[in-house]
């Protein structure tokens, strides 16, 4: 917990937090622009709320200790949610303006919002609700950090209702210490560690030299290597940020069209979150209460499908721009074997630990972290050991920022399971809707709507309690419904026009959107169609139970 609130303070210090949007809301401005203005006061006022939640939690903590340890009691622990939000607060307050009476007006103006709710003005009013909501939707829109939405709401609904805001910092500290957490950051770091050093580009020769001899070769690999990392770092956009750099000029130079070059190098960052040990699929086996390795497993043959339909359109695509191709040679992939023989044992002992039981799930974590550090700083010696403190520094940015939105959430969770939310939406469903397929049909509709405009962290623990109880009740198997929602879910980075990978991209490449958009078309159809297969034949994900 001290490590992902950390994290979260050097991040929003580097004005780093996740946000839905290229530009963050809290760049330094000269003056003051009513928009952006009104945005950075509600999200500062949402933090301090936080704030206070989380203070009251370990006041009621210290009344009545609990120790976790003999010499810890439960609240020390507990005390970096209080310290943490409030530091959040004091730089996105000196990430605002330059000026300092700029500053002192946003001050007020977060003081004008806590005396509207400290006098319960409009607590009852239904307008009062939506334009709450829609100024939290809107602060989104602008650039604010992703747990500014996901903790606003919380804080509404819980303050709307009188119910002590403590209870979201409840909720976080509750699934922030959960066994299973851990395998997030630890991960997480290891694919970090793998992106900054020389693995990719050994990788990259080890691949050519397998696959360049047919054609579309070099795009193969693409589609291999991205996959590889991102079901280590469980963030497709890392991967784009990561590795575009490296294979977009080497497509463009190979002969292969800037659009199709553009439309798989933002495609193919997203193909590795069905693949073991992707994080989504451990947050959704956690959230859920079912098995990791279950789920592990109902991954595999899904994945392995949509990796060979991106991969077949593009050999299509290498045989009609007529690319050359690179000879198939024996020696070749004998001295890249010998070159990346430490890095591709990383999967084969990470699937080995998991599935053949000699290890749990964050003991092989930690032991990827190990290894990846020895094999890139002692073997290799790509990075230095100054360079891996950067490292360890820059994925804590990324992992404080996951975890503050994964705490958050589970307090907006928490309030609609006290709401009877599911409840509802299960009678409603059930007066409604009497076909499966329909269901699945508005499943995949609502999926896309989703992972268009949440990471998918928050996606999975928001939605999942709404929609397991109504896919039980339609018979569908657990860890079917778990790769629908990861493959959807992974889909909706990629859907038209607020899909996340979109923008990154945009970003990364210095693209305009209408650009990035024809350029990942053909490939979204493609992948929608591997979407369909996994959503109407369950036999692709629960082969394994069968």
């Amino acid at each position: 917990m001290w490590i992902g609130f950390a994290g979260a303070v050097i991040a929003a210090r580097k004005n780093r937090l996740l946000s839905l949007t290229s530009t963050p809301l809290f760049s330094i401005e000269e003056s003051i622009q009513w928009k952006s203005f009104l945005s950075k006061s509600v999200s500062i006022f949402v933090v301090i709320s936080l704030f206070y939640g989380a203070w009251g939690l370990i006041k009621v903590e210290m009344e009545y200790p609990v120790n976790i340890h003999p010499l810890f009691p439960r609240w020390s622990a507990q005390l970096v949610m209080p310290l943490g939000f409030a530091l959040i607060a004091l730089h996105m307050v000196q990430n605002s303006y330059r000026s300092f009476i700029h500053r002192s007006y946003l001050v007020l103006a977060v003081f004008v919002f806590y005396l509207l709710f400290y006098f319960d003005l409009f607590r009852d009013g239904n307008l009062f609700i939506w334009l709450i909501v829609g100024i939290l939707f809107f602060s989104l829109y602008r650039g604010a950090p992703i747990f500014i939405g996901l903790g606003g709401l919380a804080v509404f609904f819980f303050w709307r209702d009188w119910t002590p805001l403590s209870a979201i910092s409840a909720e976080a500290y509750r699934i922030v210490v959960s066994p299973t957490l851990p395998t997030i950051p630890l991960f997480t770091l290891a694919g970090y560690i793998l992106a900054e050093s020389n693995a990719s580009e050994r990788l990259v020769k080890l691949f050519r030299s397998l696959f360049g001899w047919i054609p579309g070769g070099t795009p193969v690999v693409l589609v291999l290597l991205c996959g590889f990392f991102t079901a280590l770092t469980g963030g497709s956009g890392v991967t784009i940020l990561a590795l575009g750099g490296l294979f977009l000029p080497l497509l463009i130079k190979e002969g292969y069209s800037k659009t199709f070059s553009l439309g798989l190098v933002t495609v193919a960052g997203s193909l590795g979150l069905l693949f073991p040990p992707s994080l989504p699929l451990i947050l959704y086996a956690l959230t859920a209460g079912i098995s990791v390795k279950s789920v592990f497993l109902a991954g595999l043959l899904p994945g392995l499908i949509r990796v060979a339909i991106v991969s077949g359109w593009a050999v299509w695509q290498g045989r009609s721009q007529s690319i050359t191709r690179h000879p198939f040679k024996i020696d070749k992939i004998k001295s890249a074997l010998k070159e990346a023989k430490w890095e591709i044992a990383i999967p084969i002992f990470i699937l080995f630990g998991i599935f053949g039981g000699y290890t749990t799930l964050v003991e092989t974590a930690a032991i990827a972290v190990i290894y990846v550090v020895i094999v890139e700083v002692i073997v290799y010696r790509d990075l230095s050991w100054k360079e891996l403190i950067n490292i360890i520094s820059e994925c804590g940015t990324l992992i404080g920022g996951v975890l503050i939105i994964l705490g958050v959430a589970m307090g907006l969770t928490s309030y609609l399971v006290d709401a009877q939310i599911p409840l509802h939406l299960l009678e409603w469903v059930k007066a409604n809707i009497s076909s499966k397929f329909v269901f699945l049909l508005m499943l995949n509709i609502f999926l896309l709507a989703i992972g268009c405009m949440m990471d998918i962290f928050s996606a999975i623990i928001i939605s999942v309690p709404l929609i397991a109880p109504i896919g039980a009740y339609f018979g569908i198997d657990p860890i079917h419904l778990a790769i629908i929602f990861i493959a959807n879910l992974e889909l909706g980075f990629l859907t038209p026009p607020v899909g996340m990978n979109l923008f990154l991209s945009a970003y990364r490449f210095k693209e305009d959107m209408p650009t990035i958009y024809r350029s990942t078309i053909p490939f979204f159809i493609a992948m929608l169609v591997s979407v369909i297969a996994v959503t109407y034949i369950p036999s692709l994900s629960t082969w394994v139970s069968n």
